[in-house]
C-alpha cells in the first residue's frame, strides 16, 4: 500500500511540475510574439506617429485643363491619376496622406466673385493646405510640355525656403533615374517666383514634372495605368524614405 502511495504522489508531483513547466513555456513564447507584433506596429506607423503629413497637389482640374498630350490626353487628369497611385502606396507604408483635389475641379470658393480670379483663388486654396497643415511635406504632381518633341524624362523643381526641399527633390530624382529611368540625366532645379506654390511655402515642397506630353513614346507611357502604377512606386519609395529620415 505504501508503494502504490508513494507512486501516485509522485505522478502528482510530475504532472505538476509538468505544468508549471509548460506554462512558463507558453508564457515565454507569448512574450516573444507580443514583443514581435509591438514592434511591426511600430515600424509600419512610425511617419505618422511622428506627426508627419504628405500633402499630393494634383495641378490643374476643373475648367483649367493644363498641357494636352500628343494623344489628346489632358494634363490634369494624368496629375490626379498619378498622384491617387502614390497616395495608395504612402498609405501602405502607413504614411499620412493629403490631397488638395480628389476630383476634376479647381478649388476657388463659388461662394465669392471668382470673376477672372479662378487660377489665383485655387492657387491660394492648395496654399492655405499647405499652411494650415502642421509638418507637411508638400509634393505637387505635374506633367511637362515643350514645343520641341524630342524632349523627355521627369524633373523636379524645389521650394528655396527650406532647405530640406532639396534633399527631396535630389533623392526622388535619383531614385527614378536608378529604378525607372537609366538614360534621365536632368537635375533637379530650385524654383523661381514665378512657381507660385513652391515660392510661397514655408515648408519642405516641390513640383514633380512626370514627363513630357509633347513627346509621343513619353505621352503614351504616362497614358498607361501600368507605368502610372510603376512610377507611383518609385516616387512612393523616395517619400517614403524621406519622411522616415525626418525628426
Amino acid at each position: 500500500m505504501r508503494k502504490k502511495r508513494k507512486s501516485g504522489q509522485h505522478l502528482v508531483l510530475s504532472f505538476f511540475l509538468f505544468s508549471l513547466l509548460l506554462c512558463a513555456v507558453l508564457f515565454f513564447f507569448g512574450t516573444i510574439v507580443q514583443r514581435i507584433s509591438a514592434s511591426r506596429a511600430t515600424d509600419v506607423g512610425t511617419p505618422t506617429a511622428k506627426g508627419y503629413t504628405v500633402i499630393l497637389d494634383p495641378g490643374h482640374g476643373g475648367e483649367d485643363g493644363g498641357a494636352i498630350g500628343k494623344n489628346g490626353v489632358c494634363e490634369k487628369d494624368l496629375n490626379l491619376a498619378v498622384a491617387q497611385e502614390v497616395e495608395a502606396e504612402l498609405e501602405e507604408r502607413g504614411i499620412s496622406v493629403i490631397c488638395t483635389r480628389t476630383e476634376d475641379i479647381l478649388l476657388y470658393d463659388r461662394n465669392v466673385d471668382y470673376k477672372g480670379r479662378k487660377k489665383m483663388l485655387d492657387l491660394a486654396a492648395r496654399l492655405k493646405v499647405a499652411k494650415d497643415t502642421p509638418n507637411s511635406v508638400f509634393v505637387s504632381i505635374h506633367m511637362n510640355s515643350f514645343p520641341q518633341t524630342q524632349y523627355s524624362g521627369l524633373q523636379i523643381y524645389y521650394s528655396k525656403n527650406d532647405p530640406r526641399s532639396a534633399i527631396l527633390a535630389n533623392l526622388i530624382q535619383n531614385e527614378v533615374r536608378r529604378q525607372l529611368q537609366p538614360e534621365n540625366t536632368r537635375k533637379t532645379k530650385q524654383a523661381s517666383s514665378n512657381i507660385y506654390l513652391l515660392d510661397r511655402i514655408p515648408s519642405p515642397a516641390i513640383l514633380v514634372e512626370c514627363g513630357f506630353l509633347s513627346n509621343t513614346e513619353e505621352c503614351e507611357r504616362l497614358s498607361t495605368e501600368a507605368y502610372r502604377k510603376e512610377l507611383a512606386w518609385v516616387l512612393a519609395n523616395a517619400i517614403a524614405d524621406y519622411v522616415n529620415s525626418l525628426s
